[in-house]
């Protein structure tokens, strides 16, 4: 699991950080189950999508497929991107061979015509980038008019939080680089993050053409608080600090 956070102001490199190949097997067998994933982040962003039946939906990002799949449960006509071979291959043992992958940088220009998609869904991907600039013109170009791009993302109080209960005294504005070392199925690999304030996110989302129409903090699912007690022993409520999810129009 992540490490405590540490500032660095090394700019990552695919070949030094965020190795999901190596992590793939690991990874996979972890978002399947864990609480932060499978107990929050994707039953949030399902939420959010609503009715997808009919719509042609990017996951961008879409690591083994979890998310891919319950979209095209849903009726959502699916297509995955990610920048790791590994995780695709093992989505495209979920999905079969008919699902449609590839391999893309969501840093760099998207091999889709513009306006392919009624729905971009990033699911905790765009703090691994620096310049969201970039990414955000990218997905616009892509989407529809009226189209939406879905977002979920490390909340921006989460690490300035970790921080000061450790007693540091962290700095909350600005773009900062954050590195931590994971272990998953008997491998590991520096993960690269980049750390933003809320205000920074919200101007590069309508610097990019988008506007905002949801901003969430969604709770937890019921179920959650029996299967994992350790995590929810001081967590009276039923929400935490997790992940921040927008929904944005594409006009």
């Amino acid at each position: 699991m992540p490490t405590k956070p540490e500032d660095h102001v090394e700019t990552a490199h695919p070949s030094r950080f965020n190795d999901y190949d190596r992590l793939a097997e690991g990874y996979a067998a972890e978002n399947e189950t864990s609480l932060l994933n499978a107990y929050y982040e994707r039953p949030a962003m399902l939420e959010l999508a609503g009715d997808v039946a009919g719509r042609r939906i990017l996951d961008a990002g879409c690591g083994s497929g979890p998310l891919f799949f319950a979209l095209r449960d849903r009726g959502a006509i699916v297509t995955g991107i990610d920048a790791s071979a590994g995780m695709l291959e093992l989505a495209r043992r979920r999905l079969g061979p008919d699902a449609d992958l590839r391999v893309a940088d969501l840093a760099g220009p998207l091999p889709f015509p513009d306006g392919a998609f009624d729905d971009v869904i990033a699911s905790l991907v765009l703090h691994y980038l620096e310049d969201w600039g970039p990414t955000l013109a990218e997905l616009r170009r892509v989407l529809r008019p009226g189209g939406r791009l879905l977002v979920s993302v490390d909340h921006p109080f989460v690490i300035p939080l970790m921080r000061h209960r450790a007693g540091e005294k962290p700095s909350y504005f600005g773009t900062r680089n954050r590195i931590e070392e994971w272990t998953m199925g008997g491998q590991t690999a520096r993960m690269s993050f980049w750390d933003r304030p809320l205000h920074a996110m919200t101007e590069a989302f309508t610097a990019a053409g988008f506007r905002i129409s949801v901003i969430s903090e969604p709770p937890f699912v019921p179920e959650a608080r029996e299967l994992f007690p350790e995590e929810f022993r001081e967590i009276t409520g039923t929400r935490f600090l997790g992940f921040l999810f927008f929904v944005l129009d594409a006009g």
